[in-house]
């Protein structure tokens, strides 16, 4: 089910189910993003938040195409564990606008899985919003992200809430309801 935003034109910005994602290629996803908005309490403790994805090809005729994808971070107090300000993991297509991430490095025994629910453009900004299941480290959560550094713009960053209270997925409709929080972004 995809429902056009307000004021927008057909094929124009659009929020998705994760039940029948059209999911962006490949190239429209690869860059860095900065997220703006999330459930996740982990970026409630840090700032400029970034995640960039970057294409790997198959390594055979009929492999999967991966992303590779890094998320910096800087920690906004002192905690009493050191906070890493990049992760670093490798993403594996699970579907349609579906992947499951596996850290490198010391985190490889960590692992998530995540879905673009929605993505589109406006302008010069491009925007997608993500689910992530629950993991070892992390609940489940939604992230806003933007192609602009300095992040969401606040009339496009609303409309995409007042999408969410129409989702047929009321779980992650509540989620954003009762937890979504900006992210601080200082650059």
């Amino acid at each position: 089910m995809a429902s056009s935003l307000p004021g927008e034109s057909p094929g124009g910005t659009t929020i998705t189910s994760p039940i029948s994602i059209a999911a962006p290629p490949l190239e429209w996803l690869q860059g860095t993003w900065s997220v703006t908005h999330s459930t996740l309490p982990m970026w409630r403790k840090a700032k400029n938040v970034r995640i960039t994805y970057k294409i790997i090809p198959p390594t055979s005729p009929s492999g999967p195409t991966l992303l590779d994808d890094e998320v910096t971070s800087e920690p906004t107090r002192r905690t009493l564990f050191p906070q890493p300000n990049s992760i670093r993991g490798v993403d594996t297509p699970d579907g349609e606008g579906a992947w499951n991430w596996r850290g490198k490095g010391w985190l490889k025994i960590a692992s998530s899985h995540w879905e673009v629910l929605g993505w589109g453009e406006r302008g010069d900004e491009k925007w997608a919003v993500t689910w992530f299941a629950p993991s070892m480290f992390t609940p489940a959560g939604v992230d806003i992200y933007s192609s602009k550094t300095e992040g969401i713009s606040e009339p496009l960053y609303k409309e995409i809430l007042r999408e969410f209270e129409q989702l047929d997925a009321k779980e992650i409709a509540d989620l954003v309801k009762a937890d979504m929080k900006e992210v601080k972004i200082e650059y």
